[in-house]
Formats: C-alpha cells, sequence, structure tokens
C-alpha cells in the first residue's frame, strides 16, 4: 500500500534542504496530514537529531500561504496581482508563448533557471533536464554555491572525495574553516563534541566569531579573503621544522619538493600582515596542526565565495598530505563527499536528446546582466527550486530585469516568492514529502530514498509531472519522457560508473531507505587525478592559466568603501527557504548588521540601532550588533530575509556579480560597503 493511503502512521522520509548533514526522517502523519517531523534514530550518522529548520517543516507544508493551484497575472510585474487558472491552461499558454519563441528567436532564447531548493535528484536533474536538452534551450551553469571551492579540490584531489564523517569520532583535532557548522553542518559539530570528551580540541578559523566560533576551544578571526594565504603560512612552518610527513609525501603526492621551496615566502610576518592573525597564533596553530594525529579540515563554503576562493580551498586542500593524515583514521579534511555517491547522471539528465552540442551556456551568477543583455536578449525564463530575485546577487539587476515586459516568466513554487511576484504564469509545487525522490548527501556517504508521505497539496504538482505535461503538450514522443519516477531511478543507480557505488538494485534501495557507498577501497589507492596521487604542483592548473602551486592573490578591489562586508547565512533559515514563513522569522528575531565596536563608537552606532549599510549596487537597513565578534573593518550580516512591508532587508543588493578565479563562483563575500546610524 502507498504511504499516502495510510491515515495514520510514522513514516521514513528524508530532509530535502540543501544542507551537507541530508537527515534521515519519521514523518508522524493522523487524519492522513503530518503532525509531526522527528529525526530517525536509525541513520548511521545524524541518529534522531534534527534542527529546528527541519523540526517546524509542518508549519511550511501547511502554511496559510502556500500555492494551491495555477496563477495567471493581472496586474504589473511585481505588483502581485493574479487570478486562478486552470493547469491545462497554464500548460498550453507556455507551450503556445514557447512556440512561438522558437520559430522568431530560437530556443536558446528560452532560459531554465533552478538550483537546489529541494536536494531531490528527480526534482532538481531529472526529467526537466531531459526537457530542455530536447527543446535546445539555453544552458544554465549552477555555479552559486560551491563551484570555485570544488573546482579548487578537485584540482588537488580529483574530486569531491574526503574523509568519512563517521570516523572523525577518533579525530584529536578539529578545524573548522570557513564553516559556521553549529547552523550549517550540525552532525559534524555532534561528532566533533563526541571526540571532544575523549581529549580532542576545536579551532574555528572565520571572519566571525558566530555559534561555532563560540563552541570553539580556540577562536582565530581572519580577514575576509585571506584564508589561502594563512594555509600557505602554516605550509611554512610545517616544512621549516621540520613536521612534514616525508615518507608520506614521497609515496602520495607529486610536486612537494617545488611546493616546500615556493612556500618560503610565505613566512609569518608577511602572512600576518595579509590575514590579521598575529605571528604567533600561526606558529601555534600550525604546530598544534603538525604535531597532532588525527587531525581534521572541515573546509566550508565561506571562504571560496571570493574572488580568489577557488585557489583558497585549493591551497587549504593540501595540508593534510603534508601532515600524512590521509593515512590516519580520523584525519585528512572534507570539503565535499559528493562523489563517492556520483550516480548514472547521462541516464537521469539524458543530455542525448540535445541536438546542438554547442548551445548557450549563461553563469547563473550573472542572471542580472544576461536579463539586461540586449545583444542576444533571454526572452523566456521558467524558475524552479530557487528564488533568484533574492538569492542571487547584485540582486536590483536582477529584479530591473525580471520587470522587462517582454520576458515571459513562469515559476515553479511552495509560495508566491519575491520572483514570483515577476512571473507571468505561478504554478504550485508539491513540497519533497508529497514525491517520489532519491537524495546524495555531499557530506556523509548515504544515499536515501523518498516515497511519498502525503497527498499533494491543492492541485500542486512535482517538477517531473509537470516536464511530462510540457513534453506531452510539444508532442515528444520519446520514451524518455514517458518514464515513471521509479524508473527514473533505477536508470539513475544502475551502470553507474563509480567504483564505491556498485551493485544497487531499487528494490534493496527500498528495503533499506539508505545505501552507504563502499569504502572499503582506500582513497589514495583510487585518486582520479592525473598522476594518480595527491596533486600540490599541477599541471593542469598550468594548463588551465593558473598557478600550478597554491598561491596566494588578494581579492579584487571592489572600491573605495571602508567596509568589507559579508552576508553570511543564519541560524533558522536556509538561503530564502523559510524567510517568508512566520515561526521562522519569530525564531530568528530581525536581520542583524555584526559590527566592531571601535569602528561603531566612530560612526556613534551602539548596539540595536538601525543602520543603513550601501555601496554603488544598492542599500539595505540592518539592526547593529556592535561587539567584538568581527574584525574592525569587518561587517557581516546573517540571513536572507524574504520582503516584507516596511523593511530594507535585501542584503543581496549589495553583493558583486563578478565570477571567482574557479568554476564561475560566486563573490558574494568580496563586496565592499559603508555603513551609517538613521537618525
Amino acid at each position: 500500500m502507498a504511504f499516502t493511503e495510510e491515515k495514520d502512521g510514522i513514516f521514513p522520509a528524508v530532509c530535502p534542504l540543501d544542507c551537507p548533514d541530508q537527515c534521515g526522517l519519521l514523518l508522524h502523519k493522523k487524519d492522513g496530514k503530518i503532525i509531526k517531523v522527528a529525526g530517525n534514530p536509525d541513520h548511521p550518522v545524524t541518529q534522531g537529531n534534527i534542527c529546528n529548520k527541519v523540526r517546524h517543516m509542518t508549519d511550511r507544508i501547511y502554511d496559510k500561504n502556500r500555492l494551491q493551484y495555477p496563477l495567471k497575472r493581472v496586474g504589473r510585474k511585481g505588483e502581485g496581482k493574479f487570478e486562478r487558472i486552470s493547469w491545462d491552461e497554464a500548460i498550453q499558454t507556455i507551450k503556445d508563448r514557447w512556440t512561438d519563441l522558437i520559430e522568431q528567436t530560437g530556443p536558446e532564447s528560452i532560459l531554465p533557471y533552478g538550483f537546489y531548493g529541494n536536494m531531490g535528484r528527480l526534482s532538481a536533474e531529472g526529467m526537466d533536464r531531459r526537457f530542455f536538452n530536447r527543446l535546445g534551450t539555453s544552458i544554465q551553469d549552477q555555479t552559486i554555491c560551491s563551484a570555485a571551492g570544488s573546482k579548487g579540490y578537485y584540482y588537488t584531489m580529483g574530486g569531491s572525495f574526503g574523509t568519512d564523517p563517521e570516523e572523525t569520532v577518533h579525530s584529536k583535532l578539529f578545524i573548522f574553516w570557513g564553516v559556521n557548522a553549529v547552523s550549517t553542518n550540525m552532525h559534524q559539530v555532534a561528532l566533533a563534541q563526541k571526540a571532544r570528551k575523549n581529549g580532542a580540541e576545536i579551532v574555528v578559523i572565520d571572519v566571525h566569531k558566530n555559534q561555532t566560533g563560540r563552541l570553539a576551544d580556540w577562536f582565530i578571526p581572519i580577514l575576509p579573503g585571506t584564508d589561502g594565504a594563512l594555509a600557505l603560512g602554516i605550509m611554512h612552518i610545517l616544512f621549516a621544522e621540520n613536521m612534514a610527513d616525508n615518507e608520506f609525501l614521497k609515496e602520495y603526492t607529486v610536486g612537494h619538493d617545488a611546493l616546500r621551496q615556493h612556500v618560503i615566502q610565505y613566512d609569518p610576518a608577511t602572512v600576518a600582515g595579509i590575514t590579521g592573525v598575529p605571528v604567533e597564533d600561526i606558529y601555534r596553530l600550525a604546530r598544534m596542526y603538525g604535531q597532532t594525529s588525527p587531525s581534521f579540515i572541515r573546509i566550508g563554503n565561506g571562504l571560496q565565495h571570493h574572488d580568489n576562493g577557488g585557489m583558497a580551498v585549493r591551497t587549504i586542500s593540501c595540508l593534510p598530505a603534508l601532515t600524512g593524515q590521509w593515512k590516519v583514521k580520523g584525519g585528512g579534511a572534507i570539503k565535499g563527499n559528493s562523489s563517492f555517491l556520483s550516480h548514472n547522471v547521462n541516464a537521469l539528465q539524458r543530455p542525448d536528446l540535445r541536438k546542438n552540442r554547442n548551445s548557450r551556456v549563461i553563469n547563473m551568477n550573472l542572471i542580472g546582466q544576461a536579463l539586461l543583455d540586449k545583444r542576444e536578449p533571454i526572452r523566456s525564463i521558467y524558475v524552479y527550486n530557487s528564488n533568484p530575485a533574492i538569492v542571487a546577487p547584485e540582486g536590483n539587476k536582477v529584479r530591473k530585469g525580471f520587470e522587462r515586459d517582454d520576458l515571459f516568466t513562469v515559476v515553479h513554487d511552495l509560495f508566491l516568492t519575491e520572483t514570483a511576484m515577476y512571473a507571468d504564469l505561478v504554478l504550485p509545487a508539491t513540497s519533497s514529502f508529497e514525491n517520489t525522490d532519491f537524495y546524495t548527501s555531499y557530506w556523509h556517504h548515504y544515499m536515501q530514498i523518498q516515497q511519498p508521505v502525503i497527498e499533494p497539496f491543492g492541485e500542486s504538482k512535482s517538477n517531473p509531472d509537470v516536464f511530462r505535461l510540457l513534453a506531452k503538450a510539444f508532442g515528444f514522443q520519446e520514451e524518455a519522457f514517458e518514464q515513471t519516477d521509479e524508473q527514473l531511478i533505477q536508470q539513475s543507480i544502475t551502470d553507474v560508473n563509480n567504483p564505491y557505488l556498485k551493485d544497487v538494485s531499487y528494490e534493496t534501495f527500498v528495503e533499506k531507505q539508505f545505501i552507504k557507498a563502499d569504502r572499503s577501497i582506500g582513497l589514495l589507492d583510487n585518486l582520479p587525478t592525473p598522476s594518480g596521487k595527491i596533486e600540490l604542483y599541477s599541471e593542469q592548473m598550468e594548463r588551465d592559466g593558473f598557478p600550478p602551486l597554491p598561491t596566494y592573490t588578494p581579492i579584487i578591489h571592489d572600491g573605495d568603501f571602508p567596509f568589507l562586508f559579508i552576508p553570511a547565512p543564519n541560524h533558522n533559515f536556509l538561503n530564502s527557504t523559510f524567510s517568508n514563513n512566520e515561526k521562522h522569522i519569530t525564531l530568528e528575531k530581525f536581520p542583524r548588521l555584526h559590527m566592531n565596536e571601535a569602528d561603531a563608537a566612530k560612526r556613534s552606532i551602539e548596539n540595536g540601532d538601525t543602520v543603513r549599510v550601501w555601496n554603488g549596487r544598492g542599500e539595505c537597513e540592518l539592526v547593529a550588533a556592535v561587539g567584538e565578534n568581527v574584525l574592525p573593518g569587518v561587517v557581516v550580516s546573517q540571513g536572507l530575509w524574504a520582503d516584507m512591508p516596511h523593511t530594507k532587508s535585501f542584503v543581496n543588493s549589495l553583493a558583486p556579480d563578478r565570477v571567482a578565479d574557479m568554476g564561475g563562483g560566486a563573490t558574494f563575500f568580496s563586496g565592499r560597503v559603508d555603513v551609517e546610524k538613521l537618525k
């Protein structure tokens, strides 16, 4: 019997949020509705513990403002006036408008814009990719989150391969580097706390003494965009004081001799001048890292959101090789672990359906520029699993693009988001608990399956179902558009070119709910780098136009504004998700700007004052949180807050839309602003 046919009971589920922990859940259901979301104690990693975001998920699923049926705009763009229409009318309207556009300007005038608002693989990269490949639209380069750091890590390790989180309970030193793990990776913190009871120390390196910084045994504040220099300074001391594992370097790396000579220039005094970390602290940190085993580095997303973010992650990822920590249980690093669970992407997305192999590619970080480009204009955009009017950089430019009267915009979402306010058509989306899907964590090593627990809310439909309807409307005859969600999952987990994920059957998947990657295969014996070893010197980087050795380059000068600005995440939202839900707004209270007390005193700003934050791209109003949690010259906001009446908290209006050094990544954290007290 399908879960949706049972009105009462407790059912397994998966947290759908774009979060590394990807918790196993238990949904308590009564009279056909979910009344409680709890953690699944049988999940090997998350073990029944969940965050407040998920614990209050029922408030989101049954929110009074959730969309129940398709809407058509009847007012001006951004005005928020819509009327109800049928699904038949919505699909036919899309088909007619796109058919006209394809005839007039070609399919590449249409752009899909989606990300991982729902981490389900079918929801984010299944029937949608098949449809847009077959239609021949422009291609969206999905680079807004981890692209720069993933590329930098790839040059060193050959893919997204790191330590098994479950083994970090054996670590004696944790370095949380650029990650507010209490808010964004809580189970790694739980593992660190277990290790701490056995004598482990926790060090946090960050631009803001957030909840994770306050948890640490030692918090090290650092100037934004200088993390790579600090890592190079650590390398200098490791080599100079003979703390490098020379046998490991000879057997498992390439380029260690060149690196040894290269880092001579990054002496502690030079690095201290760059990073703001005192010389004595650089020595202490390097010696602690070089003399403690197992030692583990959790590399966060924060530091890669700079102009030099890819190289920063590349540099830090070399550290475990210098001390041989990859050979020690509980040692090493995690930037991500998604490569251990890589599935059959081609079978799921079907790139073979695309006739034009040279279709236009648009970086999602540049969506504002792309929407305002009159040379090869985007005539239509289909937004799903994302809210670019809030999350994309240089947000005022993005919104100006969405205001275009000649842009046909379709948004598929659970709510009338800021982006949906500009839409011509708004389609109601199912929640993950109403779908069949599968999930692959990018932190732990487990793949999980989700089956429907509740009926679709109102007339809402899943992403795969909408694209099946569109494929039918366009008359696509390929079998690829007739396949069920179960068949899509089967195709995704079979014929996988991944030694860590073999012989997985759909039946076993359904029975066990979660399947672990096979880690009996040694990582060091299976590295997919060109040399098969950890590449401290990368010839591939040299061919790609980068320095082959880890190198520090300052972030780009972003104008003469006095403060480096970091629009960081907060504890109770996930990007813009939950920012429009009353429960989570109440938990978070109000949008803050953390500011050093010396800087605040110069501007007569006191804790709790409302301040104006601005640069040449935009402005917003936040509440000052004055103290010693950030260094002088640095200000940090927290959270992407939904547009609300009488508020101006649009922090991404201030963020630059430059592209990072590698992977086309975002540079949210390399902007500058000024701050003044509002009278």
